[in-house]
């Protein structure tokens, strides 16, 4: 399945390391036969030491020769593991980054990390290993029979007994392994997540003092990830010293074989032959047990690349249930309009949005209202298709969004989430980031911080806005990374703005202070919000009160408190009735 993935020229470096292999493998190979002469010419009556001497430096230079090539071979074979591994990585980057929400909870985050280090490194490791080893193994086996074909038929016997012995050994605890293999990745990926989740929530875990209650589900998860690869490993433990024991039964059954048939040659002559055959039959024969060892090396490492080599695959084959529609050209005036709108979330029965219909005009503020899990996110999230509604039509400057280009959708948004995110860089970078184009202008940044309310407190700070941001922003508090994932959305410029909840973390002063500042600066954009708080969207040109999931209200702050009771009881449980005019 991965090897598809290998290029045209990482196809020729494997075929010039097969022709190589081949190469390394003749060298080998012909030293016995080398061997096999200076042992005849040693015990023979008139020893000829220019002979054992030429022989022992063909012995040296096939020696030395093997030496290159292997040293040639391991160079090619870590080029290709490593180009693929790379190829692998980039695909899988890619893939995940045209994922919906859909896919990305199909996926825990945790898994997708495993599967995009911990896989690959498998595949790299196993590919290389693979390409020194299973090719060199095959080969030489069959060329070290081949010599060895015509030689005595007893110690034939007693070689083929050994390789049965060697295929059961391995087949039986190939067996045994292989499906606590399998698990070892499922198991990797939960060690993962319960450690992403203790560090992302350390300081709840400190503040409940639950330090031990963490310790002990990081614990479990540890001990069973131990307990399955001391399985696995266990079996293969036993396997070298299986392999050991049959090689050197297998040479002392040849050595065996061969002082008996010596000793029933009648001539001197004859046994001298039988025992520099006996000499060289052994050499051949480790080299036969030799490669059934090699391979045992990657039977080692091959269920857990197998089993990595499917988790890649299920990521780079996962199609995105969010793709980009043909394209349009509609004008970017920044209307939105929603057209009996419902939405379930995959894999549930029932909606969780019930014929949502409404319209926000361009440069009007639209404002959404109503209790926890009502939908108000959820709404706004079809917007930029995070997710695509069920029924009905969601539109975007006249058009449905699923006929845009993604890119083009997107660009005329400017999204601000609930959990306000930082990239690790600086804060000049961060805010940037609303504009990937390269042609934003320190100018341009200045003013999107300004208009956010965050200058006076990027400014304070010795290196302004050149001042480091920790990944995730842990160096700022909560209202300085709302404001500056504000000023992120202002920098961009858009048509249409979204701001998810985007005021929680900010004091009152603030909240007013910015709304008014916003309501200035990018009066002609369309503006949504979903809030919590009344007091941030009382001045929007028109309030949708959603509960549970439906509309039961549109219109502006009072002829809501006249007409919605909804949003009456939500008025109440922040104003007093005097506060309210009521």
């Amino acid at each position: 399945m991965i090897l598809k993935y290998l290029k045209a020229r990482e196809w020729a470096a494997i075929a010039a390391c097969v022709v190589l292999i081949a190469l390394m493998v003749y060298l080998e190979l012909e030293i016995p036969g080398y061997m096999s002469s200076i042992t005849t010419e040693i015990v023979s009556p008139d020893t000829d030491m220019d002979v054992i001497y030429g022989d022992g430096g063909m012995m040296i230079a096939c020696a030395f020769a093997s030496l290159v090539v292997s040293i040639i071979v391991g160079c090619l074979a870590a080029w290709i593991a490593t180009s693929l591994s790379m190829r692998l990585r980039d695909l899988e980057y890619s893939r995940v980054q045209s994922f919906s929400l859909e896919e990305m909870n199909r996926f825990s985050t945790s898994s997708l990390i495993t599967r995009s280090t911990n896989d690959i490194s498998q595949i790299q490791m196993t590919t290389a290993m693979g390409l020194m080893i299973m090719i060199r193994a095959p080969i030489m086996a069959v060329w070290a029979i081949m010599k060895i074909l015509d030689k005595n038929w007893e110690w034939t016997m007693a070689t083929a007994v050994a390789v049965v012995v060697i295929i059961t050994i391995i087949s039986v605890i190939m067996l045994y392994a292989i499906p606590r293999f399998k698990r070892i990745q499922g198991l990797t990926d939960n060690v993962n997540r319960v450690t992403r989740e203790n560090l992302s929530g350390i300081r709840v875990v400190r503040a409940y003092n639950a330090e031990s209650y963490q310790e002990e589900k990081s614990e479990a998860a540890n001990i069973e990830l131990t307990d399955t690869n001391l399985s696995a490993n266990r079996a293969l433990a036993v396997m070298f010293p299986a392999m050991m024991l049959v090689m050197n039964g297998l040479s002392l059954a040849i050595y065996w074989i061969g002082a008996l048939l010596i000793d029933a040659a009648a001539l001197p002559g004859d046994k001298m032959v039988l025992f520099s055959d006996m000499v060289v039959f052994s050499s051949y024969a480790m080299q036969v047990v030799m490669s059934f060892i090699m391979l045992v090396m990657i039977f080692m490492i091959l269920p857990r690349a197998m089993v990595a080599s499917k988790r890649i695959q299920e990521v780079i084959n996962t199609e995105p249930s969010i793709r980009d529609g043909p394209g349009t050209d509609a004008p970017r005036q920044g209307s939105v309009e929603f057209r009996n709108v419902s939405f379930r979330y995959p894999g549930t029965s029932g909606d969780v949005l019930h014929d949502i219909s409404f319209t926000a005009s361009k440069g009007e503020t639209v404002a959404f209202i109503g209790s926890t899990g009502s939908g108000k996110t959820t709404v706004v999230d079809l917007i930029p298709r995070f997710y695509d509604a069920t029924d009905g039509q969601v539109l975007v400057d006249g058009v449905d969004v699923r006929e845009y280009k993604l890119n083009d959708l997107r660009s005329r948004i400017g999204y601000v989430p609930q959990k306000a995110f930082m990239f690790k860089g600086t804060i000049d970078s961060n805010v940037r980031y609303g504009d990937t184009s390269g042609s934003v202008t320190e100018d341009q940044v200045r003013r999107a911080v300004r208009i956010a309310q965050a200058a006076e407190f990027v400014e304070a700070k010795e290196d302004g806005y050149m001042s480091e941001v920790a990944q995730g922003g842990s160096n700022l508090s909560g209202g300085q990374k709302q404001r500056l994932s504000i000023a992120r959305a202002v920098c961009r410029d858009p048509e249409i703005y979204i701001f998810d909840d985007s005021f929680s973390a900010l004091d009152y002063r603030t909240d007013r202070t910015l709304r008014e500042t916003l309501r200035n600066e990018i009066s002609g954009a369309t503006t949504l919000i979903v809030a919590q708080r009344i007091g941030t969207i009382m001045d929007a040109d028109r309030i949708v009160v959603i509960d549970d999931g439906e509309v039961v209200g549109i219109g502006t702050h009072e002829e809501l408190l006249r007409s919605c009771q909804v949003y009456l009881d939500i008025a109440r449980s922040q104003f007093s009735d005097e506060e309210l005019g009521l």
